[in-house]
């Protein structure tokens, strides 16, 4: 039976779950400007001693900003944009073609009951969580 969209979703996220995976996107960017933002203005106000302080504040504010917000992979995965999906797919696909199945339920339960299929599966979410979406993955609560 072909592989749905929906039915390689919904396979990732049962994985994810059983995981219970988080990923935090970072936000470098952002930091840094909060980081520069902060040094400039306590040097416009305090002179040389300002940005000293800004700049350390600047920076554990920044620091403070990337740490991420953790959020559930199943609830990343479902957000996705439909063309990401679709490459999820193909690789998912890649895996699981040799399995016999009539649904995703039934797609679950064998992938369940396979450690070998779980770990390829988690090896593909791991590494497209962190080079495609640039996340950090961690497991449990």
């Amino acid at each position: 039976m072909p592989l749905m969209v929906e039915d390689a979703m919904k396979l990732l996220c049962s994985l994810s779950e059983a995981r219970k995976m988080k990923a935090a996107v970072k936000h470098a960017g952002r930091g840094a400007l909060v980081t520069g933002a902060v040094a400039f203005v306590g040097g416009l106000v305090g002179g040389p001693p300002g940005l000293a302080v800004g700049g350390a504040v600047g920076g554990l504010l920044g620091a403070w900003m990337t740490s991420g917000q953790f959020k559930p992979v199943p609830q990343i995965l479902m957000e996705l944009p439909p063309a990401e999906q679709e490459k999820l797919l193909s690789q998912v696909t890649a895996i699981v073609r040799h399995l016999e199945w009539t649904d995703a339920v039934q797609l679950t339960m064998l992938v369940m009951g396979s450690e070998a299929l779980q770990e390829r599966l988690l090896a593909l979410l791991v590494g497209y969580v962190t080079k495609e979406l640039q996340a950090e993955v961690q497991y449990g609560d």
